[in-house]
């Protein structure tokens, strides 16, 4: 029997739509179930302590679990791979941060494309560095601590967490901006208690786990890293304003593996959001040195984008390599 042409279109209209509704059907009843976020690196640091007040906050929000699952390894990057592999349902998301972008130039080959795999849904925080000194170091400013360095090539230590991670290489992009000549002491744990200790001079650390030291007067901080100036420290410059355009950050944010439905992503965007807007969530996170960085899922994606091209130059200029 022949379909009338009219019938026809009618018919063909309505299969188009079908998986349209299919996904918008999905994403009106996602999440049905405990969504995982992977988290790259160990219990208790900085990022896993704002992915698990995230997922408690998501979970409030939507009536699901959101579990928080640590994969640490390869500077978060098993993590990563995990979340590639997963299924694009909205159900693995991958906790993203600054290590990310520094990691695509860092390693020499990796089993995925950051950019190109991991569909950004949103971000998070960005929090600031500070530009830590032994108090009984000599210089009390940036210009201070510039002068010092030029006048004493090669005889001041700068210690990060590790080659390539955020601190090392927020400290390069320093070295490299300010014209000074500093000599990187990379640790396989936290250097904090040799710079307490005087062993080492400058150290890039989270405000998070400096803030104590600093206010008990057991370390100086000369500025922060951010563009501008920490509400947690208001009389602390930033050291863009005596190196113009120096900024170095960690942030935080969620992806999702490629090819999840944008119904999924934006609902998980607008969720993120609206936590991100709550006065006490602002309130808490200000308290852990974090600010609130509400994105749309193409905003975050630019941001990834501009990270990992400028790290990228970062390595690449000062040459920096895995053991």
């Amino acid at each position: 029997m022949k379909l009338a042409r009219r019938e026809f279109l009618h018919l063909a209209a309505a299969a188009a739509a079908l998986p349209a509704l299919a996904r918008r059907a999905m994403a009106q009843a996602y999440p049905s179930r405990p969504v995982r976020i992977i988290v790259g690196f160990a219990a208790a640091g900085f990022g896993d302590v704002i992915a698990r007040l995230m997922g408690q906050w998501l979970q409030e929000r939507i009536g699901q679990p959101f579990v928080i699952e640590n994969r640490p390894g390869a500077g978060g990057n098993m993590a990563t791979e995990l979340v590639v592999r997963a299924a694009p349902d909205g159900y693995a998301l991958i906790w993203t941060q600054s290590s990310n972008a520094i990691n695509a130039s860092l390693y020499d080959r990796l089993n995925f494309n950051f950019i190109r795999d991991i569909a950004p849904v949103a971000g998070v925080v960005r929090s600031p560095l500070l530009m830590l000194v032994n108090p009984s170091f000599p210089a009390q400013t940036v210009p201070e601590f510039i002068a010092y360095a030029k006048a004493n090539p090669g005889k001041v230590n700068m210690a990060s967490p590790g080659v390539g991670t955020t601190p090392h290489v927020a400290g390069e992009l320093f070295k490299a901006m300010a014209g000074v000549d500093l000599v990187h002491v990379p640790y396989r744990s936290n250097p904090l208690p040799d710079l307490l200790a005087g062993q080492v001079q400058l150290y890039f650390n989270a405000i998070a786990s400096s803030l104590e030291f600093v206010r008990a007067g057991q370390l100086r901080v000369l500025a922060v890293t951010t563009a501008t100036r920490s509400e947690l420290l208001p009389g602390i410059p930033a050291i863009g304003e005596f190196v113009p355009g120096y900024e170095a950050s960690a942030w935080q944010g969620i992806g999702a593996p490629r090819d999840t439905p944008a119904e999924i992503v934006r609902k998980l965007n607008q969720e993120i959001n609206l936590v991100l807007a709550d006065p006490e969530v602002k309130t808490r996170l200000t308290g852990l040195g974090a600010v609130p960085m509400p994105m749309t899922p193409a905003e975050f994606g630019r941001l990834v984008a501009e990270e990992t091209e400028k790290w990228g130059k970062v390595v690449h200029a000062a040459n920096i390599k895995l053991d």
